[in-house]
């Protein structure tokens, strides 16, 4: 899961950095090129503002520009690779991941909270004849919470009052026909997962993809990720779930435990 933000000073404080970092933070898959009138909107910024940040990222080479849109460039991606390849998390899950995978040719990922998302930090490597890949399930994808498996899992992980103030005023967007958006649905499904310690997500997040997830706790009993296994419908239908994946998953959770 996040962790609290750290405090910090007002004299510590940069303004402009966090604005900076606002306005890259306003790309995503929704808007992928915007002009300084979308980004001002989408950063809380005024226009002027708003267009002397992105003149400044396009200059240093994080944003590309056709003189009046400006969309991400791959350099962004260095702020990613270098957490992958010296975060201690993803390098501890990944044989565990690949090996899951190997056993069963199903796709397998870990994924920590970050606000309203999850963020995928390690899945298994390509194995020939996979049943099934979902969407997005690719290393730093960033999913809705709410709407699968790792994100009710971590979800369920905080306290209650920290889950109340993350669900209060919260919009739950419907992603498929089958997704639950009202909140005293949701809050019901949390409690579920909190009592069972595992979810089943089927078809919220993405129509014909069904998931299964559970906490990934540390010595101290902390639930620092959540680790998942996107299948067919027919391997998550209840019998075949107790008998095959579930095992597999609380297994590699117990063997891990000693290493979070």
């Amino acid at each position: 899961m996040n962790t609290a933000q750290p405090a910090i000073a007002k004299a510590d404080f940069i303004e402009g950095m966090a604005k900076g970092m606002a306005v890259l933070e306003s790309f995503d898959t929704e808007r992928q090129r915007l002009n300084a009138t979308q980004a001002a909107e989408r950063a809380g910024l005024t226009r002027a503002a708003a267009r002397r940040h992105l003149l400044t990222l396009a200059h240093l080479g994080y944003l590309e520009s056709d003189g009046s849109h400006y969309w991400l460039s791959p350099k962004v991606l260095r702020f990613s690779g270098s957490y992958l390849a010296s975060a201690r998390l993803p390098r501890l899950l990944q044989p565990t991941l690949n090996r899951l995978a190997a056993l069963t040719r199903e796709s397998f990922s870990a994924a920590v909270l970050d606000g309203d998302e999850v963020v995928i930090v390690a899945r298994n490597v390509s194995i020939g004849g996979q049943r099934l890949m979902a969407y997005g399930l690719h290393l730093g994808a960033r999913l809705p919470a709410h709407a699968t498996s790792t994100g009710r899992v971590l979800l369920a992980a905080m306290s209650r009052p920290a889950f109340n103030a993350w669900l209060k005023g919260r919009e739950l967007p419907r992603l498929t026909p089958r997704t639950t958006v009202e909140h005293k649905a949701f809050r019901d499904i949390v409690g579920r997962v909190r009592e069972d310690d595992l979810c089943v997500a089927q078809e919220e997040h993405e129509l014909g993809v069904h998931a299964l997830a559970v906490p990934l706790r540390n010595m101290q009993g902390r639930t620092v990720a959540a680790l998942n296994v996107v299948a067919s419908p027919e391997r998550l239908e209840l019998a075949a779930l107790q008998k095959d994946l579930l095992p597999l998953l609380l297994d590699a959770a117990r063997e891990l435990r000693p290493l979070l």
